[in-house]
């Protein structure tokens, strides 16, 4: 046998092994179970992980880094909570905006304990893609007066938008969700068109949550022509999708400021990062030195400009 031949058969053989070793890396993380914030035991998933930090920007570099250090760490039983603090703490110190951008469902759930500013943000949402919103408007129904989050306004519809605010994970919000919105919804617009000449007052209902729907709530929602909007549904219109693709992200997720900090934002009523970033002088309200000052503009910038 040649040399060359012998050559050649080493190489597929060192081929055959690295791919062995891969499919066996592969079949002991994906037998690992993890434990999710329900409860409930499931296979781990390197995908997810993977695609949460290709949303949040990182590089190929870094996500394989952190794909083998969470990886190494597996073990069966580990909480979700658990592998988002490890891939977290390998990006924190790497860049702000990557951090931001991956702690964003946490970000939303600081937004409380109470639903209001999780309100204004929604509205702040549906201000962005063309909408008039107003938040907290009390409305008169047929039986009784009803407080609506948010009615959004376009030239063609008038909507009713009700906000499902969960300040932690793992909460899904039942058929009931729908139903009792669905029933708020007749009893205003049966009032309406009592004294407006048949005319309703809203011609759509449409349910935001940062957590989940059930699936009894989706096709009650979807038999009924009640819009939804959860973490991830609709598929590639979900809240997340939304705030990623228009850059729309709240100041919870900012890594240079306090918690202390963000709550005095949020308290005055600024919940987006593009309206400090639109007005820099709202800084004041939190009192931050000239260093810091620069710092927070420049997270705000990355956030709301990096493509």
């Amino acid at each position: 046998m040649s040399a060359s031949s012998c050559q050649l058969q080493n190489n597929h053989a060192s081929v055959l092994k690295i791919d062995l070793l891969f499919f066996i890396f592969v079949f002991k993380i994906q037998a690992v179970k993890v434990k999710k914030y329900s409860g409930d035991l499931v296979e781990f998933d390197i995908n997810k992980l993977r695609n949460s930090l290709k949303n949040a920007k990182a590089s190929e570099p870094l996500i394989e880094s952190i794909l083998k250090e969470v990886s190494e760490r597996l073990y069966d039983g580990i909480s979700t909570k658990q592998i988002y603090s490890l891939a977290f703490g390998m990006l924190k110190p790497k860049k702000n905006a990557i951090a931001s951008r991956y702690k964003l469902k946490h970000a939303i759930m600081e937004l409380g304990p109470s639903g209001y500013p999780f309100e204004k943000y929604v509205a702040a949402i549906l201000e962005a893609q063309g909408f008039k919103a107003e938040t907290g408007i009390q409305v008169n129904g047929h039986c009784v007066s009803h407080e609506v989050d948010v009615i959004a306004t376009n030239t063609h519809k008038q909507y009713m938008v009700e906000c499902k605010y969960h300040n932690t994970q793992g909460r899904v919000n039942d058929v009931k969700v729908p139903l009792y919105i669905r029933s708020r919804f007749v009893d205003i617009n049966t009032q309406h068109k009592h004294e407006n000449g048949h005319k309703a007052i809203f011609q759509e209902c449409w349910i935001f949550t940062n957590t989940r729907f059930s699936i009894d709530a989706v096709a009650y929602a979807r038999c009924m022509d009640i819009k939804l909007v959860s973490w991830d549904y609709p598929e590639g219109g979900g809240l997340k999708d939304i705030i990623n693709h228009a850059h729309l992200f709240p100041v919870t997720a900012l890594m240079s400021l306090t918690k202390a900090e963000k709550s005095v934002l949020l308290e005055h009523g600024l919940v987006m990062c593009k309206d400090i970033l639109e007005k820099p002088e709202l800084l004041k309200l939190i009192k931050i030195d000239a260093s810091r000052h620069s710092k927070v503009l420049k997270d705000c910038h990355d956030l709301c400009c990096d493509d």
